[in-house]
This record gives C-alpha cells, structure tokens and sequence, in this order.
C-alpha cells in the first residue's frame, strides 16, 4: 500500500484545525512521517505557549475525532506538541504566525553583502518577507526562495 502522507496532513489539518481553534490554540503544523512505525504530528502553540496538559487536552479531543474520520490508512502514534522556544520557520504562514517576533535568518546567497541577518518578522506577502534588522533598525524585503534557514530566537532582557 502507498501512502500518500501530503494527501493525509491536508485531510487532518482540515478536520483538526476548527477544534484546535475553539479550544484556544493555533495550529502550527501537522507531520506525517515513518519514524521506526507512523507517526503523526500536530503541532499547536498560543500566546503565552502551551503546557503537557494543554497537549493532553488537545490529543484527546483529535484522537477521538480522527478515530471517527478514520482517514488514516496505517497504525500510527499520535503526538502533539508545541513547535518550540527556537522553532524552525519553513512556510509563509509560519512568518505570519510569528510576526513582530526575533529571528535568525541563514540566507543562500548575501543581500546587501550579508548571509545572516538577526531581526523582527515584520510579515510575508507573495513570497516577500518583511523583516527589520534588529541593530541597524534596517528594513529588507528577503524573497523567501534565498532563505536557507530561519529560526526564532530568544528576546534576553
């Protein structure tokens, strides 16, 4: 049997992400990888972040409804989690998502003579990333093709 694992993570972002809503939460990202058997991720956050308890809450009420949809075709584990403190930016909505927050950027080729740009997520818009560099105050429009790695950093007070 083939498993077409991009055809069952918009199926489940579809079916969960009302409910994650309701419940308070955001839905961050959703995996489906063979990981020594199936796994399915769904990663959720919110402001202020999430506990093991919110996680509980949350992979009971999907656990229940994906039971009912049954659109899973293998044994899988269920995880929820929250994306992290230095989570890893890999899609436009994530930059969206995370808007007015610090990040690092590894870029592929320099822009104005830089390959690393440290700053605030100022938005996305048609593949263009808004970002304002936090020392200089300077603002790039980045297309995101040239973006190799992005993660959040941490604010030190």
């Amino acid at each position: 049997m083939q498993i077409q694992e991009k055809v069952i993570v918009e199926r489940v972002k579809e079916l969960v992400e009302p409910i994650i809503t309701s419940m308070g939460y955001r839905l961050f990202d959703v995996e489906f990888k063979s990981e020594k058997g199936w796994v399915l991720r769904i990663i959720v956050d919110k402001e202020g972040g999430i506990t093991v308890g919110d996680c509980e809450e949350i992979s009971k009420r999907v656990s229940a409804l994906l039971d009912v949809e049954d659109i899973v075709p293998v044994s899988y584990m269920l995880e929820v989690s929250s994306p992290g403190l230095t989570r890893e930016l890999t899609k436009p909505e994530h930059y969206e998502f995370f808007k007015g927050r610090l990040a690092r950027l590894v870029l592929r080729e320099p822009l104005e003579g830089k390959r690393e740009l440290k700053g605030y997520i100022e938005g996305v818009k048609e593949g263009i990333l808004t970002f304002k560099e936090k020392d200089s105050q300077k603002e790039y429009h980045i297309p995101l093709s040239i973006v190799a790695r992005a993660n959040l950093e941490i604010e030190k007070w």
